[in-house]
């Protein structure tokens, strides 16, 4: 165990299981000795979030401000000051992700932005006020917002949106010392069975173009977020 993190809070959003890149985020910042604040929508994830032995452990849909704002309350009562936050959320509609990007509707457009890209908005408003002694905002990203991946379609969108309100972020909390950055992967084994047909459309062209036809490396991404 290493102690980059001792003594650091850190809040990580968006932990689903096993075989989330979050959880694997969080298993290296504990095993770099963090305090571990972990946020669960549904009774699901909250199992999966109990298993990792957090520090902490809160409910918050990202959809509601007012749970927003309940969490930090929270965190505020308990530590008092909050040195990291790891956001790992995103979301679309199935049926935005399987139909053409031409055929996706006004509210599946609405419902990615605003879970994929404008939560890290919200949460970053939350934390600010809580990072008195500065602190790093990290997101996740893919390529899919600079390059046309089949099936990928409104999440590459949502992730452009991310991508741009990470250089706004960055910019308006540099002053306070809190760094704002995007971590950006290529595909990534995972166990998506639901989206397993999806993935194959746009990871399969994606290896065939790769000269080492290498998929990125699970664990030196999730030890990423412990140096930003």
């Amino acid at each position: 165990m290493g102690n980059l993190l001792s003594n650091k809070n850190i809040l990580v959003m968006g932990v689903r299981n096993k075989w989330s890149i979050a959880w694997g985020i969080v298993k290296a910042a504990q095993e770099e000795g963090a305090n571990i604040i972990i946020t669960y929508q549904g009774e699901r994830e909250k199992e999966g979030a109990e298993q990792l032995g957090a520090d902490s452990i809160f409910q918050c849909d990202i959809s509601s401000d007012e749970e927003i704002d309940n969490l930090f309350a929270a965190i505020k009562e308990k530590y008092g000051v909050l040195h990291g936050v790891v956001h790992c959320i995103a979301h679309a509609k199935t049926e935005d992700l399987q139909n053409d990007f031409v055929y996706t509707s006004r509210d599946g457009f609405a419902h990615a932005l605003d879970i994929s890209a404008y939560s890290l908005v919200a949460v970053s408003r939350g934390a600010k006020d809580l990072m008195t002694e500065g602190g790093s905002i990290v997101t996740l990203t893919y390529m899919g917002s600079e390059k046309v991946f089949k099936g990928y379609n409104v999440m590459g969108v949502a992730k452009a949106a991310l991508e741009t309100s990470v250089m706004y972020l960055a910019s308006d909390l540099g002053e306070a010392n809190i760094r704002v950055n995007a971590i950006s992967a290529g595909p990534i084994k995972l166990f998506l069975p639901k989206v397993l047909r999806i993935l194959v459309t746009f990871w399969i062209p994606f290896l065939k173009k790769r000269l080492l036809k290498e998929t990125s490396h699970k664990r030196t991404l999730e030890k990423q977020p412990c140096i930003f």
